[in-house]
């Protein structure tokens, strides 16, 4: 987030971003968009999802759309080797498809996102794809959980749970979402209280220990705002 005193006259998601570290990260769709916005005219967090989802109606601006998202995104994960690529006959065209090569990495978010969602105490064991040196581990799952929910993909990691437990499950992630798009992050009381009662504090603990993140904290409640008021993300 820009830091601009100023800024707190405005909703979260109306507030400047730019770009205080452009090193490449290797992930093909985020080092294109940190290339955008450090090569564009400062731009608040809602218009650079607008523009880079391609729901804008100013013409102008409309090359700023990331293109080939989902083709990319898989071709990402085949090169990590989670996925393969394999031709199939769909009536009269070959189409290229993207199964599981290895499902440690589907099971890992699985066993993650059910974590964040049913358990009274919330403990994230280190795995492969979450280490116990990686900064902000609560906070990354619990935005990754709140993403899900607002992509309307989450129901297929909670597939494995009853009725009842699935319901309270999107409860949950929904007062998950409300506590996190705010800056600062707040627990507020929750209808779901046998669930999760330590995430308060361990995500307030991660901020603690990062007071030097808290401008690219804000961006992340931020874009979480934005998230509150999507029927669904493409």
């Amino acid at each position: 987030m820009q830091r601009d005193p100023s800024r707190r006259r405005f909703p979260l998601s109306d507030r400047l971003i730019e770009v205080v570290d452009d090193s490449l990260t290797g992930e093909v769709l985020l080092d294109e968009a940190l290339k955008m916005i450090k090569a564009s005219e400062k731009m608040s967090v809602s218009t650079w999802i607008d523009l880079m989802s391609g729901e804008t109606w100013n013409l102008m601006k409309i090359g700023y759309q990331l293109k080939q998202v989902r083709e990319r995104l898989a071709k990402g994960l085949v090169d990590k080797g989670i996925l393969r690529t394999e031709k199939r006959n769909f009536l009269l065209f070959d189409m290229a498809t993207h199964p599981v090569t290895d499902g440690g990495a589907k099971v890992d978010i699985r066993n993650r996102v059910k974590n964040v969602l049913t358990a009274r105490t919330v403990v994230l064991q280190p795995t492969e794809f979450l280490p116990e040196d990686m900064d902000f581990r609560y906070t990354r799952t619990v935005a990754m959980v709140c993403a899900a929910y607002a992509a309307n993909v989450l129901e297929n990691a909670l597939s494995s749970l009853g009725h009842e437990a699935r319901e309270r499950a999107f409860a949950h992630v929904e007062e998950l979402l409300g506590d996190f798009s705010q800056w600062p992050f707040t627990r507020r009381p929750s209808n779901t209280k046998s669930v999760g009662q330590n995430l308060g504090q361990v995500t307030a603990e991660e901020v603690n220990e990062n007071k030097d993140k808290e401008l690219q904290l804000e961006v992340v409640a931020a874009c979480l705002s934005v998230f509150t008021r999507l029927d669904s993300l493409l």
